[in-house]
């Protein structure tokens, strides 16, 4: 269970333009491209700092606790880009920052969260225990827990991703992974008061927010996925109570789809995606929109995994684009019949329909 000011906590989109206001200091607008073969435009987070969304919600919790006259060390479990988002926010404000990750969080995340001078701690074997860990350690030293997900000033500042593509695009529908629902709360706060569908999506046997949006708390075990950012056991309290009034739908992921569209992105759209970061986009072939995004949520992954991905990994070839029937402009007929019938062909398509000779006046010339 998350910290229990979560479930008396409120958030609203008013919080997600406040956190816009204190983020565009720090961060760059992330592009937003269009993948032609998969039909749908790509929000591009894995372009932003650390690798991640997620600096924006540690990013902006760090400048509205400073507002507030907290200036506790911040702890926070993760199973590395919300680590690698506090380090990084730790460092730019001079603050000081403890993460739990665990064990087997991608080295990639962990050097991440070293880099930025972050104390890291490795504990437990999934997210989860990392979590219960963080919270003793935050009780012990009264250091302020920074949830992942269950945050309203994480959830606040994970929106501003909404506000960007709303910005950029004009969609009828935003496909967002879901773990804790962070992301997804945040960008409906943005973007359903616009008429924007959000649908998240999970992967099979990583799905408890989904079965909590259905009634069913029962606290299952995940399953190994290659998607290791969105693996929860258990979902926010404040996320659920946000995506039961606001989210559309929920897509449920086959882990075969998912690593196939990982290893899509990478060969056709020359994009590095995690497993998270593209769950989105897999879910996105069964939503029927004309205007889709999804949001590519981050780009951390270990290049090992990556080089067995592409070895292992044989998509099947995108279908081909319709091509539109050119009309003759000269039919081969009227070409010498001495020529090839492939150059006949080819050469009734290039040559341009002669035009008609000019008839010059002439002046009658005396007998």
């Amino acid at each position: 269970m998350e910290p229990s000011v979560a479930i008396v906590a409120t958030v609203c989109a008013s919080d997600v333009l406040a956190a816009q206001a204190r983020l565009r200091r720090y961060l760059d607008i992330t592009p937003t491209h269009y993948a032609e073969r998969f039909g749908c435009w790509l929000k591009l987070e894995n372009l932003q700092r650390t690798g991640s969304y997620k600096v924006r919600g540690a990013l902006n919790a760090l400048l509205a606790a400073r507002e507030r006259g907290d200036h506790r060390p911040t702890i926070a479990a993760s199973a590395g880009n919300h680590a690698q988002g506090l380090a990084w926010a730790a460092y730019r404000l001079g603050l000081q920052a403890i993460t739990v990750m665990p064990r087997c969080a991608p080295q990639t995340k962990i050097a991440g969260v070293a880099h930025w001078g972050a104390t890291v701690r490795l504990h437990g074997e999934s997210y989860d225990e990392a979590k219960a860990f963080a919270a003793e350690l935050a009780a012990q030293h009264d250091y302020r827990l920074l949830s992942a997900f269950d945050d309203p000033d994480v959830i606040a500042g994970q929106g501003t991703v909404g506000l960007e593509i709303a910005s950029a695009l004009s969609p009828d529908v935003v496909i967002v992974p879901i773990g804790g629902g962070g992301l997804a709360s945040g960008v409906a706060l943005a973007l359903k008061a616009q008429g924007v569908r959000v649908i998240g999506a999970q992967v099979e046997g990583v799905d408890a927010m989904a079965r909590a949006l259905r009634g069913d708390a029962r606290i299952i075990e995940p399953k190994s996925t290659l998607a290791d950012g969105v693996k929860v056991k258990v979902p926010g309290q404040l996320t659920q109570r946000l995506l039961r009034d606001l989210l559309d739908d929920v897509v449920i992921v086959r882990e075969a789809e998912l690593r196939e569209t990982l290893v899509r992105l990478a060969l056709e759209e020359h994009l590095i995606a995690e497993g998270a970061g593209a769950l989105a986009l897999a879910a996105g072939k069964r939503i029927a929109a004309k205007r889709k995004c999804a949001v590519v949520s981050g780009g951390n992954l270990d290049a090992g995994v990556l080089a067995s991905l592409l070895q292992d990994v044989r998509p099947r070839p995108p279908r081909k684009p319709r091509q539109r029937k050119q009309e003759r402009l000269m039919p081969p007929a009227a070409l010498p019949s001495a020529l090839p019938a492939g150059l006949l062909s080819s050469l009734s398509h290039a040559l341009p329909t002669p035009r008609k000779p000019r008839v010059s006046r002439t002046e009658e010339l005396p007998a």
